[in-house]
């Protein structure tokens, strides 16, 4: 039976580099994904693009692509990931320059589309308030979580880059291309819906965010391998990782990450299919793990939607005790700024230990005098406070608030940008 090999190369925005190097050095692999988008990070590069209007893309992008690419184009192993965030074009472009740098031909495609911040309905209801998205302050962005296919057209390319998709869409579009399988064949899409949600983390099927020592002991975490998996056509897939890497791919971390961020096992929303996982099994073997029964329904109707809006600015300001009774010195700290703040609302903790702690006030407003006043509030501790205050340190900065809602399916529209090398034939 065919089967085709994907590897995840990236897990969220800050993942380290090195397994995915040494998955394009030894993993044999047909598809390399790294996903590193997540609402925080979305609401980051939101900030950044707001700013700059060539920035927005996920700043390690250069660094990641200037290591990877020219393993990924010798060995000939195709790259998708979502590092495009908030400026999938810019990402491209850069992209494109990395590949030029090196000498490269492959080409680079770019998917776009997810942002629908023209088309979204803001009387629609935000899920986290229920209250108009248009109520919460002004609205800056608001991105569509697109699905495989999406991605599908733009899967002739060497290097595949897209802004806000969804997780596990970004292993089904690579393996239904490879395999052979139909999107609207609900059976399919579940199975590679499940591959690319056990995926979708890299480490954390591995041992990552799973080791606590004595109960889920992890061998070599520092040098944690990241997975792979062999998916065949009836959509069977076998987990691994590379011998010699640490970490531990078991049928305990595959249980763990098959129920992470699911509310219902029987019906995870995603763009591309509603996934039932009740049936599937999960089963140790010598190579690593095996694991089918996925089922589904059609997909919905309606596409998940990220808004960011303008929810203020944001002050923390924090102090250090150290020493004998440091723990209630930063506790009548504490109750001194929260007294001279009264009626503004903070958030006052003492972080640490009995003789090493810390004091944390933070705040959010759209009054920025108010802000500073509670930095100077915490600076003023220094002589106005308990004995031993030390180390202040006062930042304010900018919000980038998200909501979610839902958009017709058929507002949205996506597409495809190919940038090819630029003494390339035209196609």
């Amino acid at each position: 039976m065919h089967t085709t090999r994907i590897g995840s190369g990236a897990g969220f925005s800050g993942d380290r580099i090195e397994p995915a190097e040494d998955l394009l050095r030894r993993g044999d692999l047909a598809d390399l994904v790294l996903e590193c988008l997540g609402e925080r990070t979305v609401a980051l590069a939101q900030q950044r693009r707001l700013a700059d209007p060539d920035a927005g893309y996920e700043r390690r992008l250069p660094a990641r692509f200037e290591r990877l690419l020219p393993l990924a184009t010798r060995g000939g192993v195709r790259v998708i990931t979502n590092m495009g965030a908030a400026n999938p074009l810019s990402a491209g472009r850069v992209t494109r320059e990395i590949l030029d740098k090196i000498g490269s031909r492959a080409t680079v495609a770019v998917v776009t589309g997810d942002d629908v911040l023209a088309e979204v309905d803001l009387d629609a209801p935000a899920w986290e308030t229920g209250r108009p998205l248009r109520e919460h302050g002004e609205i800056v962005s608001a991105n569509a979580y697109l699905g495989a296919d999406a991605i599908w057209p733009a899967l002739g390319a060497d290097v595949v880059i897209t802004g806000r998709v969804a997780d596990p869409s970004l292993f089904l579009a690579p393996l239904a291309h490879r395999l052979g399988w139909d999107l609207d064949d609900v059976p399919a899409s579940a199975a590679g819906t499940l591959v690319g949600h056990l995926l979708e983390c890299a480490g954390q099927l591995t041992g990552g965010y799973f080791a606590d020592p004595g109960h889920q002991d992890v061998p070599n975490l520092a040098g944690l391998g990241f997975p792979f998996a062999d998916v065949a056509a009836d959509g069977t897939a076998e987990l691994a990782k590379l011998p010699g890497t640490g970490g531990v791919l078991s049928r305990a971390t595959v249980r763990e990450q098959l129920l992470y961020e699911i509310t219902d096992p029987a019906a995870y929303l995603t763009p591309d299919v509603v996934l039932d996982l009740r049936e599937v099994t999960v089963t140790e073997h010598p190579r690593g793990v095996r694991v089918a029964g996925a089922r589904g329904k059609p997909r919905p109707d309606q596409l998940k939607v990220s808004v960011g809006y303008r929810a203020g600015s944001k002050v923390e300001a924090e102090i250090s005790y150290v020493g004998p009774n440091a723990a209630r010195r930063a506790a009548l700290a504490a109750e001194v700024v929260t007294t001279r703040l009264a009626g503004v609302p903070l958030r006052a903790e003492v972080l640490g230990g009995e003789t090493d702690c810390r004091l944390r006030v933070a705040a959010l407003s759209h009054d920025l005098t108010l802000l500073d006043r509670v930095g100077d509030e915490v600076e003023s501790l220094y002589t106005n406070g308990p004995a031993g205050g030390g180390g202040v340190r006062v930042h304010v900065g900018d919000v980038i608030g998200i909501a979610s809602t839902l958009i017709p399916r058929e507002r949205v529209r996506p597409a495809v940008t190919l940038l090819e090398a630029p003494d390339a034939p035209a196609s």
